[in-house]
């Protein structure tokens, strides 16, 4: 009788443990992952060659970038590079061929690093929109409404993007600034995307040209209205684009051609490029298209 209310004691005593160590478990603090743009800037300074890393200051966020010198007898000017979304300026999609073949033209190569994606910026918007007043501390409620579709990517998160985006390409500019008043920008993706809208709005920052590769916007509303605005860009615009793109950004290439004329956009040129954007044949078509583009502008 001891023996089995010893053991009764004893399973009990072990029972309570094992629930107290499963709550502990269940109690560690959640740690984040290291952010893309950690991984990233990690790699290069682990891989590229020390004297190319320069590291650009922006307030409390300081970012990384790559520089190289022009190699050629003539002197053409300054090529700030910036690489797609979550993408890094060593990409194989054109971005680190063109940062060392530009030198051969004349041009010194800045490759930026982009800023990491905030996909909590709808939420966070949405949260400070929605706090109580002092005169209101009821709870806020939204009308039912019918939703028929789901934005890939929400407005505010690309608003964040661009917003940190250009934070950056600022302050790389006011450097390249220095070195040459001849700046011409090459970007990706997401990142072209967004930097058409700021060129649009008639950018303080005088550039010479401005080389988009596959400019895309992952919102259906913002993407619909870039054939438009891309007529609106400021400076000279080379459009080049892959046989292999996203729908999204084939389909709307014709309307960007009309908006072209209708607005009279005359330094507007678009080139298609056939075959794997990674092979080397088509690193030669892109380097030569582009060269080609620059001298006929200066």
């Amino acid at each position: 009788m001891v023996v089995a209310q010893f053991i009764k004691m004893s399973l009990c005593a072990f029972s309570a443990v094992c629930i107290l160590m499963h709550w502990q478990i269940y109690a560690v603090e959640h740690i984040a992952p290291t952010a893309h743009s950690t991984i990233i800037e990690n790699d290069i300074k682990r891989l590229a060659p020390g004297d190319e890393i320069k590291t650009i200051e922006l307030g409390d966020t300081p970012f990384l970038t790559l520089h190289r010198e022009y190699m050629s007898a003539d002197f053409r000017g300054v090529v700030v590079l910036i690489p797609d979304w979550q993408s890094s300026p060593t990409n194989n999609s054109g971005m680190n061929f063109l940062r060392k073949e530009l030198n051969n033209h004349g041009y010194s190569t800045y490759a930026m690093t982009v800023p990491d994606i905030n996909w909590q910026a709808a939420e966070q918007s949405s949260e400070a929109n929605n706090q109580p007043t002092a005169a209101d501390n009821s709870t806020p409620t939204e009308p039912p409404h019918h939703v028929d579709y789901i934005e890939q990517v929400n407005i505010e998160v690309l608003d964040n993007y661009k917003t940190n985006l250009i934070a950056r390409y600022e302050a790389l500019y006011q450097q390249a600034s220095e070195a040459s008043s001849d700046i011409v920008v090459i970007a990706q993706g997401t990142s072209a995307g967004v930097l058409m809208e700021h060129y649009a709005d008639f950018s303080d920052l005088q550039i010479n040209a401005f080389i988009s590769l596959s400019s895309f916007l992952p919102n259906s509303q913002r993407n619909a209205r870039l054939s438009q605005t891309t007529s609106l860009v400021t400076p000279a615009l080379l459009d080049i684009y892959f046989s292999g793109d996203h729908n999204d950004i084939l389909m709307n290439l014709k309307n960007r051609k009309r908006w072209v004329n209708r607005n009279a956009k005359f330094d507007y040129r678009q080139r298609q490029l056939f075959g794997m954007r990674n092979a080397p044949q088509q690193h030669a078509r892109l380097s030569k298209e582009i060269d080609g583009f620059l001298r006929r502008l200066f």
